[in-house]
């Protein structure tokens, strides 16, 4: 159901806000899609709310090297009042939306509603553990700073706890790392978390040897990095087993406790278990009213806006949007086309349909390996991952946060050590 043609300016629809001026748009979120949006929408002749749970900008694709000691948390996020302090049209919220009056238009944060003209949803998701939610006590994420630090500190921790343990069976369980799931995510964090346990700490320990650490990385489907092709996924397969990393390639994790995993019929036993399997979307959704599609995604039309309601936007991890090769990923580069695209809404002259101009595929594999695929040109080895480390640097939010990162990396390639290596917070 296309909605394009005639589309009327927000700022002349009928409604709550029928005869003011100025319309209101308010965007819950401030990931990728969201702020996208936010940016665009500064010199507009409206005023722009944004809402999110948190104070700050997250950097999710270097999430995993925050996890992994690599970088410190204020290297890959900011302030969203930071960022959108220039913008005079713009107010930020810090609070955790509860629902969405779609008769009214309000947005609902307990008992306090924000009325809008324009609604723009950028939610993003969460861990899907298909059917298994109990696995999420005993497995770490990684969608937060949160999550990332924990994560980070139950990999330090379990080598802590191996230096001081006399019991060689604990030590084993201890110094093994299972990470559930073979995409981005779970390639980065494999060949990062090698080379944390054979390089950065390989001299830090009398007691045990950390260079023994296991890293095995379980794949449900026939090969890794299933979004790259063929060749580039043999690339990356190739360069883990370099690290030390067992892979484990169609294999089925049936049972996840604190004492280990099983895949297929095989116990492993492990300490840190990782999950980086699969992702499902925010309670959107259900806020709408409306059925959910795969992965609780909402469906859209070709505009991005929601059926029967063309005054809300729905963009990033939270709707299902086909492009001409299947439904398009959660990954930054669409959600920030998206809320570009959707920004755009806010003037008089409607844009065509979405369409998503796919950039190309990026993962890193360590500290000196990396795969790109940019359709006709693929890159492997060190020019990818100079490729890739100059793509991540060049879309970080600040001048600051990219010089650190750029000196962090610096030292780490230099050096082999991690300047992060802090254990925080207390063990659940």
């Amino acid at each position: 159901m296309d909605r394009v043609v005639g589309r009327p300016d927000i700022a002349q629809r009928e409604g709550p806000s029928a005869g003011v001026s100025r319309p209101r748009i308010v965007i819950i979120g401030a990931g990728f899609g969201g702020l996208s949006a936010a940016k665009r929408l500064g010199k507009v002749a409206a005023d722009v709310t944004v809402i999110d749970r948190r104070n700050h900008h997250l950097f999710q694709p270097l999430l995993y090297q925050v996890a992994t000691a690599a970088l410190s948390p204020a290297d890959i996020a900011a302030p969203i009042r930071g960022i959108l302090a220039t913008q005079a049209n713009t107010h930020v919220i810090l609070g955790s939306v509860t629902g969405i009056d779609t008769a009214g238009r309000s947005v609902l944060i307990g008992n306090r509603r924000i009325p809008y003209d324009l609604l723009i949803i950028a939610t993003g998701a969460r861990e899907n553990y298909f059917g298994h939610d109990e696995w999420a006590a005993v497995t770490s994420g990684l969608k937060t700073i949160e999550d990332a630090t924990t994560m980070r500190r139950r990999i330090l921790m379990a080598f802590e706890r191996a230096e001081d343990s006399d019991d060689e069976a604990e030590r084993r369980r201890l110094l093994t790392f299972v990470i559930i799931g073979g995409g981005p995510t779970g390639v980065e964090l494999a060949g990062a978390l090698a080379e944390l346990a054979k390089a950065a700490l390989a001299r830090d320990f009398r007691h045990i040897d950390p260079t023994t650490a296991r890293i095995i990385l379980v794949e449900a489907g026939p090969r890794l990095l299933p979004s790259f092709p063929p060749k580039l996924s043999a690339v990356a397969a190739r360069a883990l087993t370099r690290l030390g990393v067992e892979l484990r390639l169609g294999t089925t994790v049936t049972r996840c406790d604190r004492g280990g995993a099983v895949l297929d019929d095989e116990g492993i036993e492990s300490r840190t278990l990782i999950w980086a399997a699969g992702v499902a979307a925010s309670p959107a959704a259900t806020w709408l009213g409306v059925g959910p599609g795969r992965g609780g995604r909402v469906v859209m039309t070709s505009d991005l806006s929601l059926p029967e309601h063309p005054e809300i936007f729905v963009i990033g991890d939270t709707p299902q949007v086909e492009g001409p090769d299947g439904a398009l990923p959660g990954v930054a580069p669409v959600a920030k086309q998206e809320g570009a695209y959707v920004a755009r809404l806010a003037g008089k002259r409607p844009p065509a349909r979405f369409r998503y101009r796919n950039l190309g595929n990026l993962a890193t594999i360590g500290r000196k390996e990396a795969i790109v695929d940019f359709g006709r040109l693929r890159l492997t080895g060190r020019i990818a991952w100079l490729v890739w480390g100059l793509a991540h640097i060049y879309f970080l939010i600040g001048f600051r946060n990219r010089m650190a990162v750029a000196v962090d990396w610096l030292w780490s390639y230099l050096t082999y050590q991690r300047g992060a290596r802090l254990i925080t917070g207390q063990e659940m």
